[in-house]
């Protein structure tokens, strides 16, 4: 689910009155029999939004009609509340713990627990809810087994970075919904990942002999061996399934085992691609090679992980048709690189590690020129590594790639230059994303500040919806901010500007600001409290080691009562009392028509 997805949550919002009401029963009927077939062809949660505010009869019809719901934050409404009022959904998309939560800057017991929404949807509209996709939320095994049970319609489900669960919730689920088609599991935490052997439950031996509709079945976060031979059953029963991603315990000649019995597959995450000395079956090369030349209708190919240089020529044969390719999990020099994806002339989404250096940028700006998103991963991500990308691959791929759309991208080492020659052959970027590691690096041809560059960026790439800013970066840059980006929906600054101006610029500037993570800059008081004005159209704002002071906290909870504001300390230090002039570490704003929730931690205070 894309980070930029609208909150359907938001209910703060009052339809108009009408005057409908005094019109004959029957025409009211008719009217909202023509809403009914309007409002099945619009789908866009913004427009559909949009509907609900023309008056109470568009806001009935449009609840009662609503399909798919997304909530950006599970604490943003009451779920019973947010259900009764879309009592016939089909799909619900829900996110829960803080994003920096990924970079372990949220405390583990935090909270976000998926329980209540899940009673809440089996209460009211269990016949209609066939998916759900949970992102950051803690789900027990009894939430599975739940799901499982009360849910006979469901049959699509997708954790992306959960924790709380393990094999006994996910056997409960796999033998209890006789419909399920997807079941993915991106990484999340398991619960029983270092349990032993013994305690362990064969999930994937629970599916139902009679299961035949799974098309999706992905398991990459799960640290122990599945049961191969169970798995092997599955997917020969499952004539439908298109996309498998499997964990490291699968041997390159377990992968083309499985492989051989379903090679319809469109979507392949690889298991460890290697075979270890200890097997007895040595897999020659070109047997898995010929097992990728089986597969015509790959298009998505990731894992790859402790892959043998000798073994990389084995995938040339579905190269051509790759439109995905994900090697993040593979460390590769350019030289590795620069035979395989001479043959990737259609790939749109690339994922690497930084190994293939600038050499290996520049071989992907030759041949992938319909190249559609890149990111690029540090192989070492602390501050003091000497990484193997710089500005000269920036600059390759602002040449080579003009279609691009989206960029992450992790170095050491970076110009202005690169980053306006980025903004002016890729207009269209929607997400840009460059992390300089280190604190306050400058650009390294003039020793000065990155203002120009990430300015050039707002200014030139009109469509730019997420911008992640970091390097010497002063207040110029933020006025730039909140001068051109008006577009700018989620903001992240790690180590920026001089004073609380650069806050003040960017609150006050860009209008469409939704989300704003700041760590590590010098924003007191002062800035925070130049927000007031702007909070409530924002759905959440996370400042993490800043200048803060619970004096100034306590004021924006106080005026905005209708924000929930939360001072997070680290578990062992708890919060036992939060006198004004102590300084606050963490601050969590979002706007919530639930209030205050009851489940906080005793490390979580909330104002």
């Amino acid at each position: 689910m894309s980070e930029e997805e609208p909150d359907d949550s938001d209910e703060h919002r009052r339809p108009a009155t009408t005057s409908s009401s005094s019109a004959p029963p029957f025409s009211d009927q008719v009217l909202e029999n023509v809403l009914e077939t309007v409002l099945q062809f619009i789908t866009s949660p913004c427009d559909r939004n949009a509907c609900s505010l023309v008056c109470r009869l568009w806001n009935r019809t449009e609840a009662l009609t609503r399909q798919h719901l997304v909530v950006g934050n599970l604490y943003s409404i009451n779920p019973t509340r947010a259900v009764t009022r879309f009592p016939n959904i089909q799909s619900l998309s829900l996110k829960g713990r803080p994003r920096f939560a990924d970079f372990g800057l949220v405390p583990p017991g935090w909270g976000a627990g998926f329980t209540a929404w899940g009673k809440a949807l089996v209460g009211i509209c269990a016949g209609s809810v066939k998916k759900l996709v949970l992102k950051r939320v803690t789900v027990s095994n009894s939430d599975l087994e739940l799901i499982g049970r009360g849910l006979p319609s469901f049959g699509d489900l997708t954790l992306i970075c959960c924790d709380g669960f393990g094999s006994p919730g996910l056997g409960a689920l796999v033998e209890n919904c006789k419909q399920l088609r997807v079941l993915d599991l991106i990484d999340c935490d398991i619960e029983d990942d270092n349990s032993d052997d013994l305690a362990l439950v064969d999930w994937i031996s629970k599916f139902p002999r009679t299961h035949n509709c799974l098309e999706s079945l992905s398991f990459e976060c799960i640290s122990y061996a599945v049961n191969l031979d169970a798995l092997e059953s599955l997917i020969v029963r499952s004539p439908n399934l298109c996309r498998l991603r499997v964990n490291s315990h699968i041997t390159i000649s377990q992968l083309c085992r499985l492989l051989l019995r379903a090679p319809q597959l469109t979507h392949l995450g690889t298991g460890m691609f290697c075979t270890p000395g200890n097997e007895n079956e040595e897999m020659e090369a070109k047997d898995v090679e010929a097992v990728f030349g089986s597969m015509k209708d790959l298009i998505y190919l990731s894992g790859l992980r402790e892959i043998k240089p000798e073994l990389l020529p084995t995938i040339y044969p579905v190269c051509g048709q790759l439109t995905t390719l994900n090697l993040s999990y593979a460390v590769i020099s350019a030289e590795q690189l620069k035979p395989v994806i001479r043959h990737c002339h259609n790939l749109q989404i690339f994922w690497t590690l930084d190994t293939i250096g600038d050499e290996g940028l520049k071989a992907v700006a030759t041949t992938c020129r319909d190249l559609r998103e890149l990111r690029v991963f540090p192989q070492d991500p602390s501050e003091e590594s000497e990484g193997f990308v710089s500005d000269l691959g920036l600059i390759y791929i602002s040449e080579g790639c003009r279609k691009l759309r989206s960029i992450l991208y992790f170095c050491q080492l970076m110009t202005n230059a690169a980053v306006i020659a980025m903004s002016v052959n890729c207009p269209d970027l929607t997400v840009f994303r460059l992390c300089i590691m280190g604190r306050h690096r400058p650009d390294r041809s003039t020793g000065g500040p990155m203002d120009e560059g990430f300015g050039e960026i707002v200014k030139n790439c009109k469509k730019l919806r997420r911008l992640a800013v970091s390097g010497l970066l002063t207040d110029r840059a933020f006025g730039l901010f909140g001068k051109y980006g008006k577009t700018i929906r989620t903001l992240s600054v790690a180590f920026g500007g001089n004073s609380d101006l650069a806050l003040k610029y960017v609150l006050e500037g860009c209008h469409n600001l939704q989300k704003l993570e700041i760590r590590d800059s010098p924003f007191s008081d002062a800035g925070l409290l130049a927000g007031i004005g702007h909070f409530y159209n924002m759905r959440f704002v996370w400042l993490n080691s800043c200048r803060l002071t619970a004096r100034g906290c306590r004021e924006v909870a106080r005026r905005l009562p209708h924000m929930v504001v939360e001072v997070i300390e680290e578990p062992f230090m708890g919060i036992p009392g939060l006198d004004d002039d102590d300084p606050v570490e963490k601050l969590y704003m979002y706007r919530s028509l639930a209030g205050p929730r009851d489940d906080a931690p005793q490390f979580v205070k909330i104002l």
